[in-house]
């Protein structure tokens, strides 16, 4: 697909500072950790005293975006956060909270996992923004069954990003995706 408005996903987009930090073209970010796909900085809006944001070098719009075949690529991701994490000595794994905004409650059009802990600490103000369970926030888990947990946020992306558009409306019950 050569029209990018047609493919999510692509190398770079020059208008995306997502895409502008880990190519070193981005002179304020400061970079905790990188490697030849993944990339991880501090979010400019810290909801914890440790708030992280891992993106990958390829230019992906959002989770939407995500199918069965980046389920490695979101499992890459979570580990590279949970590295960060431990780096910065952070020991009590079972405290932290790592997931997706979807649209429309995202600010950067570029797949970005958030990475919070203590998520006990998460600041009052910010917590609806990060609240497990919501249309807003994409919860990924850290546990030994993240591949199933992963197909199913994925599965339940997927359809409901193709029953919204065939209907085109939604009842009060129904999820927004």
């Amino acid at each position: 697909m050569a029209n990018n408005e047609s493919n999510p996903r692509k190398d770079l987009d020059e208008s995306c500072v997502f895409c502008l930090i880990p190519h070193n073209r981005d002179e304020v970010t400061t970079v905790i950790k990188q490697d030849e796909e993944l990339v991880c900085f501090s979010d400019i809006y810290p909801a914890a005293p440790h708030h992280y944001l891992v993106v990958p070098r390829e230019h992906i719009l959002s989770c939407r975006s995500l199918n069965r075949r980046n389920i490695d690529l979101v499992e890459r991701m979570a580990k590279f956060g949970k590295e960060v994490l431990c780096e910065q000595g952070i020991t009590d794994l079972k405290d932290v909270r790592l997931g997706f905004h979807q649209p429309p409650f995202i600010s950067v059009d570029h797949l970005h996992l958030h990475v919070l802990a203590p998520a006990s600490q998460i600041s009052s103000y910010m917590e609806y923004k990060f609240t497990p369970g919501t249309d807003r926030f994409i919860i990924v888990s850290l546990a030994d069954t993240f591949s199933s947990s992963l197909s199913y946020i994925i599965i339940m992306l997927a359809s409901a990003s193709v029953s919204s558009a065939s209907s085109g409306t939604r009842s009060r019950g129904q999820q927004t995706q």
